[in-house]
């Protein structure tokens, strides 16, 4: 529908994907703004009873094509910039994950359209779309007007809560979109699943997770001891695991695990968007940092400014004489 919204529904192994829903609430927030419909666009193959997923959605768009089985950003990208050009939207949202990374640049190129990646927040100012964007690594926040349509958004993880984009109802309607695809020059030939290490952070309640900001892999000594007294298990950024301070098992991000703990500290993480990807699913996240316009803020829903190496051996006291007392 000319002037929509429109959202990239990314979706990984018979699952809609976290960072769509995340999009699906931006979507559904600008919408609103400017009256415009909310719609989202399904590419793949063989994927059409995913659309029962995007209730948020009035209307998805089903793009079934075998090349499209795998997200390989050129292909993906030469699909969405076809169906964009019949429906005529006013703007397009495209998750920023490690699956997807790349199809908005592309199709901001190949339409010649304005393109705004790592945006955090989207608004409407006397008519116009206002966007908010963070720049390396979030040490610095710009926020443009982008001239022209339709404008393309990668959206940075972690900027909406993924249940604001849920709904239980089936959207309004599917309907079927036919592209013509040329071969992809590259193609996906296996996903290589990391190895088990000896503690899966994906099934622990509480994770302490390291940053750069630990300093040093002695001072992981204190990130244990705390995970021991609340009863989970340390794990860290991937300059801490490139260091080789803890085992590749133990890393949360876009290049390691996903997790969604009860409870994720984040001790010395600046908190770039690799990383948040992999623990934004967490119930309750506290950030740690000395850097109080550090990024991980943005996500957090309790936040410190503190050096970890002050903080971490007074929080474990307290939880330590909390467990005694409740017990004595």
């Amino acid at each position: 529908m000319p002037g929509s919204i429109l959202i990239f529904a990314e979706h990984f192994r018979g699952q809609v994907t976290e960072a769509t829903y995340e999009a699906l609430a931006l979507g559904r927030e600008l919408a609103g703004k400017l009256g415009a419909p909310l719609e989202a666009a399904l590419l793949g193959s063989e994927c059409r009873q995913l659309a029962a997923q995007l209730g948020a959605a009035s209307r998805v768009l089903y793009v079934n094509h075998p090349v499209l089985a795998d997200v390989i950003p050129e292909s993906h990208a030469e699909a969405l910039a076809q169906l964009v050009q019949a429906v005529s939207p006013k703007a397009v949202i495209v998750p920023l994950s490690n699956l997807s990374m790349g199809v908005g640049t592309l199709l901001g190129a190949c339409l010649k359209a304005p393109s705004v990646n790592f945006c955090v927040d989207l608004t409407v100012i006397d008519g116009s779309i206002q966007a908010k964007a963070i720049l390396y690594g979030g040490k610095m926040e710009a926020t443009v007007t982008p001239q022209g349509e339709p404008l393309i958004v990668g959206l940075w993880p972690g900027s909406r809560p993924p249940d604001a984009g849920r709904s239980p109802d089936p959207p309004a309607s599917v309907e079927d979109f036919a592209v013509t695809l040329s071969e992809p020059r590259i193609k996906l030939k296996s996903y290589i699943e990391p190895e088990a290490g000896d503690v899966d952070i994906r099934e622990q309640p509480v994770l302490v997770a390291v940053g750069r900001g630990i300093q040093s892999q002695d001072n992981i000594e204190l990130a244990e001891e705390l995970a021991a007294a609340l009863g989970g298990a340390v794990c860290g950024s991937r300059p801490v695991i490139d260091q080789g301070w803890l085992d590749l098992s133990r890393q949360v991000g876009k290049s390691g695990a996903t997790v969604k703990p009860k409870l994720y500290l984040a001790v010395g993480i600046s908190g770039a968007p690799e990383h948040v990807e992999g623990m934004r699913g967490a119930s309750l996240i506290v950030a740690v940092n000395t850097d109080p316009q550090a990024p991980i803020f943005r996500v957090a829903h309790y936040g410190v400014v503190a050096d970890a190496l002050d903080l971490l051996p007074a929080l474990t006291e307290a939880v330590r004489k909390r467990r005694a007392a409740a017990h004595a």
